[in-house]
């Protein structure tokens, strides 16, 4: 996940070069090569999805200009940690900022990139989580997805698991019934704080 840190991230500029060389070859294939090449990289993952292949890039779109206009704010650059995430138009951000000046200003640097539908404003005015704090957080989602895999009652795929300084959000096209379940099995996981949801319904 890209990740806009107070200091040089060697993770975002490799996100954000692995996400600018996707769209350049979106804009420079048309028809079926253009889902060839996708299918390839992407996988079952993409064909899985509950969202229509369009959907599934316009998301894609949506984190990359997010994330691209934020690093334009030199101030947000400088002063926060922030994670765009979008699932059907749907965008969820996630990460600190030190008042709530820069976290009002991240929202409207956000809410005019097309395509975004709703914006679930989770910025917590704090200073940025250390190193520590990060690894615990990814520990803390591989665990959530482990639960989910391990349940015949959700499809994992279906669900995106994103986790803020033991806050974990749930984002994802489910039924009531499904978002009930995985919050359940979220909440259980030793380290989980808070449980968050973002879903659409279905």
């Amino acid at each position: 996940m890209f990740t806009l840190l107070s200091h040089t991230s060697v993770l975002a500029k490799a996100r954000v070069a692995r996400m600018a060389g996707l769209l350049m070859l979106i804009s420079a294939l048309q028809g079926c090569a253009v889902a060839t090449v996708i299918a390839v990289t992407a996988g079952a993952t993409m064909v899985a999805d509950r969202r229509s292949f369009s959907k599934q890039i316009d998301d894609q779109r949506i984190e990359f200009n997010a994330h691209n206009e934020l690093n334009k704010q030199k101030a947000l650059a400088k002063n926060t940690n922030l994670h765009v995430i979008s699932i059907n138009g749907t965008v969820l951000i996630v990460g600190q900022a030190p008042n709530s000046y820069l976290r009002d200003l991240a929202i409207k640097t956000i809410q005019d990139v097309p395509n975004i539908v709703t914006i679930h404003n989770q910025i917590r005015i704090s200073s940025t989580t250390a190193i520590t704090t990060q690894s615990n957080d990814i520990w803390l989602t591989s665990k959530v997805k482990s639960a989910l895999l391990a349940s015949s009652e959700v499809n994992a795929k279906d669900v995106k698991v994103v986790t803020e300084n033991s806050e974990v959000f749930l984002l994802g096209l489910v039924t009531r019934e499904e978002a009930n379940i995985v919050v359940e099995i979220t909440r259980n996981i030793n380290g989980v704080s808070r449980v968050i949801k973002a879903f659409e319904y279905i």
